[in-house]
C-alpha cells in the first residue's frame, strides 16, 4: 500500500524510486512499534482500498493530545465515493482531542478534499495554518 501511495504522491514531491525500484518509507515499522502510532488499511467489500497512519503529536501546531493525520491514501478506485469522508470521520471519532491535518501546498486536490472533510466535520469550526518554510499548510481543530 504505501509503494501505492508513494508512487500517486510522487507527482507533488520530489521522490523517487531507489535503484530497486521502491520508494521506501522510513518509519513505516514505527507504526507496528512505537506508542503513538497508529495504523489502518482501508477496506471496501472486503478489499484493501488504503491506509491510513495517525500519530498522536502535531507536527506544526501546539495542541492539546494531538493527533496528526501522518499519512492518508484512497487507490483511485475508490475515490470520489465517500470512502476517505467515511474513513476520516471514523479516524477522528476515534481519537479525541485536537487533530492537525497538514498537506503540502501543492496538492490542490488533498487541500480540496480536507477543506471539505473538516468543514463539514467541524461545522466550520477548524483554523487554517500555513508553515511557509516547508511549503505546507493545514487544518487544526478539537473534537473533545
Amino acid at each position: 500500500m504505501m509503494e501505492l501511495y508513494s508512487y500517486d504522491f510522487s507527482e507533488f514531491s520530489n521522490d523517487d524510486v531507489n535503484e530497486n525500484g521502491y520508494f521506501g518509507y522510513s518509519h513505516i515499522d514505527d507504526y507496528w512499534e512505537e506508542a503513538g502510532r497508529y495504523p489502518f488499511f482501508i477496506r471496501v467489500d472486503g478489499k484493501l482500498a488504503g491506509l491510513v497512519l495517525v500519530r498522536s503529536c502535531g507536527e506544526y501546531q501546539e495542541l492539546e493530545s494531538p493527533h496528526d493525520i501522518a499519512e492518508f491514501f484512497v487507490m483511485k478506485k475508490y475515490r470520489r465515493k465517500g470512502v476517505g469522508r467515511a474513513v476520516s470521520k471514523i479516524i477522528f471519532d476515534r481519537f479525541p482531542g485536537g487533530w492537525e491535518i497538514s498537506l503540502w501546498k501543492n496538492n490542490l486536490p488533498a487541500r480540496r478534499f480536507w477543506k471539505r472533510v473538516v468543514s463539514e466535520y467541524t461545522n466550520g469550526k477548524y483554523k487554517t495554518f500555513a508553515a511557509t518554510e516547508k511549503e505546507v499548510v493545514g487544518f487544526t481543530f478539537y473534537n473533545l
